[in-house]
């Protein structure tokens, strides 16, 4: 069972811009700043920009399910018949991440916080 999406995250190309509209649309300033992630937590959501799509070279805004287990759901959905695109791995304070593709290419993630 997933916990819904709760995280998103942007490729940008220029983080200061993004960071001024994001600012003005949600109404806070990021609570993560740095020169390589920008995110907002707003009514339960987290919202993050990545300069240039980051080291997994996102294209397009990605949606990650927050689950329990990584491992499992992870399997669980490519027995279902996805691929998996970006394996299980850590990313600070105990949060793990991956991503998978559906069966029409479209990129889902995956977090699991300890």
């Amino acid at each position: 069972m997933t916990e819904g999406f709760k995280t998103v995250l942007h490729p940008v190309s220029d983080l200061a811009a993004a960071k001024a509209v994001y600012t003005a649309l949600l109404g806070t300033e990021p609570q993560a700043d740095s020169e390589y992630y920008a995110g907002f937590d707003v009514a339960g959501q987290h919202i993050g920009l990545v300069p240039g799509g980051g080291p997994q070279g996102m294209t397009s805004p990605v949606a990650y399910w927050h689950v329990p287990d990584i491992e499992a759901k992870l399997a669980e959905v490519t027995a279902a018949g996805a691929t998996v695109k970006e394996a299980a791995h850590e990313v600070g304070g105990g949060r793990r991440v991956a991503t998978f593709t559906d069966p029409d290419g479209n990129v889902l993630g995956l977090l699991q916080d300890s």
